[in-house]
């Protein structure tokens, strides 16, 4: 982990930049595809979604206190988020539009101010942000 200053323009020109994206998008999805058959099943895709620490006690919840039937059900319905055609399994097509909404939507949530946040290493902020940083280092 690292700490990092960024701002909403950070995460949407990494965005933007097709070929940077893309190819950080795909690294994760090849990660995640353990049978390496091009598609993901919930059971690939279950630890992702659970490090995205939806309900953490900082968020003011504390997740033993949630139903394990409710829980299940909410990483349901964001692997749901990514299985766009419904086939119980996500492709690297409807991978990357829902990263690209997700990345998007914390690129608006940032907005223009810069922040400082901490970023775990591999991650597509971080990744966002090593780009910008190459992109300033080679303007100077």
């Amino acid at each position: 982990m690292s700490v990092e200053i960024l701002d909403g323009s950070t995460v949407r020109s990494f965005v933007e930049d097709e070929g940077a994206f893309n190819s950080s998008v795909d690294g994760r999805f090849a990660a995640l595809d353990a049978d390496h058959d091009g598609l993901l099943t919930y059971a690939e895709m279950a630890g992702e979604l659970m490090s995205l620490r939806v309900l953490e006690k900082h968020f003011g919840v504390d997740e033993a206190a949630i139903d394990p039937n409710e829980l299940a059900g909410l990483y349901r319905g964001l692997f749901a988020r990514f299985d766009r055609d419904g086939s119980g399994k996500v492709d690297r097509h409807e991978f990357r539009a829902e990263m690209k909404e997700v990345m998007l939507a914390v690129a608006n949530g940032l907005g223009f101010l810069p922040v400082q946040m901490v970023v775990e290493e591999g991650s597509f902020l971080k990744v966002a942000v090593d780009r910008e940083l190459g992109q300033l280092a080679r303007a100077a």
